[in-house]
Parts: structure tokens; C-alpha cells; sequence
């Protein structure tokens, strides 16, 4: 195959980064053979799925380039002249790609992607690729108090946790795991902010700074007035990424789907993976009694997994940990007014390094290290495990 022109080759090049930024793509290229849960694909944003693909073709007029699903405006125009190459995609809403000439600062690549004031930019030049991308506007903080996180195993339970946090009741001991038991459970707790916590494809997110010694960069960066229930939340969060791990656990705060497939993927090898999560029937249910059905509960895993919890934060940021001794159920249940639920429940069968004050044995009334302790998974976490 012949080389293609310099020019050419730049342009196939950019669009490629654009293209590299659907984290559904990624997921599929990576674990062909998985289905992508449906909390995950809740998260992902509208500007970044699939359904929109991308041609470019070469021939003597020049180069075209056409996006989208063939729709009349909705297209890509590439200009090839003199005074370098313009392409607008659809409406202005779209991809913007400028290319000119010289040396100095002006040369280069030009993409900018998406409405104005919420996309990103992508610069080719000199100096490598540099992408930058427009905050999507300030979080919106719906009155969750920040608290310990009931599933980073080294914090203590607040005075008031054990009452006032709804997760308390996810966890129970295994021997309770049989048809016919009854809890009383709620599975989709609100997760701190407006439900906006979507993705950011990985090449966003890696520009966005998470570490505590940036945290008024990033209070800046979403406009998050410091010492406000939002900060609060959002320092919480970096902090459990930050803490130091509990006994042989491997944690990681994966920031992007992208991140989150790479570390379980190098945890548990990607050709037998399955992820998955809880699914309830009835959208925002509230804290009801469910019963195990009668079908009884299956193991699906028991050796090793890697769960991921999300976090409160502007946009999805994962709490992913690895630890052995671990089994994986599904869980069938069924609740008031014959509302059903697929849960998954996730047992620790070694709970020796957690803190003696942990949630679970507050609830459950036990000592570290005793009896496996078990947990159910609220609708937007997901637990990675081999079969």
C-alpha cells in the first residue's frame, strides 16, 4: 500500500483521536466476548457512543470526509486549499478541524469537538498532542452528607451511620443467603449528585487533576465553592483513592470506563471476564422488604474478583479494589408488589485487616475475621470476576 501524503496522514491521524474517544469502542475492542452492563452503559455520555461512525475517503477532488448516519446537515465538509484545510461537521455543533501552515505557533492541528463551552479541544503540533477540555458545567449537589464509604474496609462508621446511611442494610452474613429470608434493602441510593456523573472518555479524564494537593485547582476546575457540601464530597472521594490499602487488597480509583476495563483486565485476564450488576425492576425504588426467591441464589465465582464502586464525584470515578478469597452470588428477589430484583452479592471470606469499627460489623454484630461477610451491590457498582 502506497504512503499517503503528509497532510492526508495528519488528518486520517486526528480523526482518529476523535474516534478514540468512545469508551463504548474501547470496551468492545477490548472484551468482545462481554456484555457491557447496563449501570456502565447508563454513564456513558451522548456525545460519545457509538451510533455515529466516521469515513474518510481520498481521491482526486481532494479529501471528504463524511460523519455521521448520512443525514443532510448532519455530515463532515473538508476543505483542502491554499491556505491550509478547514472541516466543519453538522450544524456547528460538531467537529471542528483547522489546519494552516508555517512555523510558528499558529501551524499546526486544530479539532474542536462538541457545543461551545462544553467540548473538547485536541491540538497537533510541534510539540506533540495536547487536549484540553471545557468542564460541562458546575455539579449539582443534592443533599448527600459526606460520610465513610461502607465499602473502603479501613474507615470506621460514623456515630450516625449505622441509622442514617441506607447502604447499612446491603450487608448480611452468607449463612442468611438461603430461599425464603427476608431484608430490607434499597439498591439505588442516591450517589451524591444530579445523575449527570457520567463518563469522560479517557483522554478527557487523564487532563483533569485528582489528587489532594490540586484540590482548589479542581474546585476551580467545576466551580465548587470550598468548605460546601460539594467539596466536601468531592475531597472525601480523593482522599479513599489516596488512602493506603487494606491487607493483600489491590485498590484503584479508575477515572475513566477505559481505566476501570484495564486494571480488572490485568487483575483477571480478559479472554473468561464477565461484569456485572445489580438490575431492579422499578426505577428510583425506595427501601422496601424483598425476599430470596424460591429459585435460589447461584455462585458464580469463588476465588478472585475486582469490585468497582462509584464514587460521588462530577463525573464517574470508580473505586475498584481486588482481593482473593472472595465469592460472587446472584441473588434473585423478590420485593413488595412483586417488584423483582437480579441482585449480585459479593462475600469476603477473610475480613481479619478491616478496621474493628467497619459498618459491616457494627450491623452485623460480629468480629473481624470470624465469618465471611457479605454485601449486596447497589445498581451503579459492578463486580469484574473469571468463570
Amino acid at each position: 500500500m502506497a504512503a499517503c501524503l503528509p497532510l492526508i496522514c495528519l488528518l486520517v491521524s486526528v480523526t482518529a483521536i476523535a474516534a478514540d474517544f468512545s469508551p463504548e469502542r474501547y470496551w468492545n475492542t477490548a472484551l468482545p466476548n462481554t456484555p457491557i452492563p447496563n449501570s456502565l452503559r447508563h454513564l456513558f455520555t451522548p456525545d460519545f457512543t457509538d451510533e455515529k461512525s466516521t469515513n474518510v475517503q481520498v481521491g482526486k477532488g481532494g479529501v471528504n470526509v463524511n460523519a455521521g448516519k448520512g443525514k443532510p446537515g448532519g455530515g463532515t465538509a473538508v476543505n483542502v486549499g491554499k491556505g491550509g484545510v478547514h472541516v466543519d461537521t453538522g450544524k456547528g455543533k460538531g467537529t471542528h478541524v483547522s489546519v494552516s501552515g508555517g512555523k510558528g505557533p499558529g501551524g499546526g492541528v486544530g479539532v474542536h469537538t462538541g457545543k461551545p463551552g462544553k467540548r473538547t479541544d485536541v491540538g497537533v503540533g510541534k510539540g506533540g498532542v495536547i487536549v484540553h477540555t471545557r468542564h460541562k458545567g458546575k455539579p449539582v449537589y443534592v443533599g448527600v452528607k459526606p460520610g465513610p464509604n461502607p465499602f473502603v474496609y479501613n474507615y470506621a462508621a460514623s456515630k450516625t451511620q449505622l441509622h442514617d446511611d441506607p447502604k447499612a442494610a446491603l450487608f448480611f452474613l452468607e449463612k442468611d443467603m438461603v430461599p425464603g429470608k427476608e431484608m430490607n434493602l434499597r439498591f439505588n441510593a442516591e450517589d451524591g449528585y444530579d445523575g449527570k456523573t457520567a463518563f469522560l472518555p479517557r483522554g478527557e479524564a487523564e487532563t483533569m487533576p485528582f489528587e489532594s494537593e490540586k484540590f482548589s485547582e479542581i474546585l476551580k476546575t467545576f466551580s465548587v465553592k470550598p468548605g460546601s457540601g460539594e467539596a466536601e464530597m468531592m475531597k472525601k472521594t480523593i482522599e479513599e483513592c489516596e488512602a493506603k490499602r487494606v491487607g493483600g487488597e489491590e485498590k484503584y480509583c479508575a477515572t475513566s470506563l477505559e481505566s476501570m476495563v484495564d486494571f480488572s483486565v490485568s487483575k483477571l485476564g480478559k479472554d473468561h471476564v464477565r461484569a456485572i450488576s445489580t438490575e431492579v425492576a422499578q426505577k428510583n425504588a425506595p427501601m422496601q422488604r424483598y425476599i430470596i426467591a424460591a429459585a435460589g441464589v447461584k455462585k458464580l465465582s469463588d476465588d478472585k474478583s475486582v469490585v468497582c464502586h462509584k464514587q460521588k464525584y462530577p463525573f464517574a470515578v470508580f473505586y475498584c479494589h481486588k482481593a482473593m478469597m472472595t465469592s460472587v452470588y446472584a441473588v434473585p428477589l423478590e420485593g413488595e408488589n412483586g417488584l423483582r430484583a437480579k441482585a449480585v452479592a459479593v462475600c469476603h471470606k477473610n475480613t481479619s485487616a478491616w478496621n474493628p469499627n467497619h459498618l459491616a460489623f457494627k450491623v452485623l454484630k460480629v468480629k473481624p475475621g470470624t465469618v465471611p461477610v457479605c454485601h449486596f451491590l447497589p445498581e451503579t457498582h459492578v463486580v469484574w470476576f473469571s468463570y
